[in-house]
């Protein structure tokens, strides 16, 4: 992935100590800089939680940065801005999450961006060196400033398109006065949301599941066609609407079809969502089954289509029996 960082600054908002540091300078670009944000923009960029938001009418986000944007005023201006609007938030929430929060505008794969990278500070140890007279002692102390590392996840954050105005964006849940706020999303981008791609997806199994229970079918049966429609679609397309989930899961019955769709509805999803291949991949290539005996068995999707590898059997007291077929050996793992 290419990405061009053109400029960055860090702000201190230290919640702990109660310092809040605005710079007044953008981050000199070391090796040392460019290696940690170029790692985090590409994980945080590409990471399968994100979800795709769009600012509300009167976005005071959104009118800073056309500020910016325009050259009414600039960078770091701008970025203290925000950081303000961040920290008016943050007071607000029951829990204070000390930060070291990253600004940038930056060019990914040829779009420039807008980021906002909130670096929630982690305990970590570090060792201190303690001169006493003429002794040297060293030491292991606790440090509550630790910056995620390399392979850590930045744990909120917000890449803003600057020609389309789409966002995409990672937030954690705070509670402001007893209600449950998305603080990162409602509060400083002031946008709306979608679920994931990755939410999509569990929620669709978990709603599959649901309504064939409710009439009696095979959770496992309903799943899997979800599964193996989601790979196949994913081949040809990059989104994918619940309503053919419905016909594919349930052709059978126009009442469960109704009733999929009431949950997907109520449970938030769009009318069309936006998939991700790899993810789609990922969660749909194999099914997992565990019994109630605690047998858990992984078997790729394609073969619930063939009973030559594996077949499931109503018994006549009521159990179910799985046949496994044409295994040429047993691996232990």
């Amino acid at each position: 992935m290419l990405i061009l960082l053109n400029k960055v600054i860090l702000h201190i908002l230290d919640f702990n100590s109660g310092v809040m540091v605005f710079s007044e300078q953008e981050l000199e670009r070391t090796d040392t800089v460019e290696i940690f944000l170029q790692k985090h923009v590409e994980k945080s960029f590409t990471n399968q939680d994100i979800k795709q938001g769009r600012f509300y009418e009167n976005s005071t986000f959104q009118q800073k940065m056309a500020n910016y944007l325009n050259e009414a005023v600039d960078f770091v201006y701008f970025s203290k801005q925000i950081a303000e609007l961040l920290y008016d938030s943050i007071t607000k929430a029951e829990e204070l999450a000390s930060a070291d929060l990253l600004v940038a505008d930056l060019t990914i794969e040829d779009e420039r961006y807008i980021a906002v990278l909130k670096c929630n500070n982690r305990m970590g140890f570090i060792h201190q060196v303690v001169q006493d007279g003429e002794v040297v002692k060293n030491d292991i102390i606790n440090h509550y400033a630790i910056l995620p590392s390399l392979t850590q996840k930045i744990d909120e954050y917000a890449f803003v398109n600057v020609q389309s105005q789409e966002i995409k964006l990672v937030d954690k849940k705070y509670t402001v006065n007893g209600e449950t706020v998305n603080i990162m999303a409602e509060q400083l981008l002031q946008c709306h949301s979608e679920l994931s791609a990755k939410d999509s997806i569990k929620i669709m199994h978990e709603i599959t599941k649901k309504v064939a229970e409710k009439h009696g079918k095979s959770p496992v049966e309903a799943i899997t066609k979800v599964k193996n429609y989601l790979l196949e679609n994913s081949e040809i397309a990059d989104n994918v609407m619940p309503q053919a989930i419905a016909e594919v899961a349930f052709q059978e019955s126009p009442l469960m079809q109704r009733e999929y769709n009431e949950e997907i509805v109520n449970a938030g999803l769009s009318p069309e969502i936006q998939l991700d291949k790899e993810l789609t991949v990922k969660k749909n290539k194999v099914h997992k089954i565990k019994t109630d005996t605690g047998i858990e068995i992984t078997v790729p999707i394609d073969y619930f289509k063939n009973k030559d590898y594996i077949e499931f059997i109503n018994n006549y007291d009521g159990t179910l029996s799985i046949n496994l077929k044409n295994i040429g050996k047993l691996i232990n793992k």
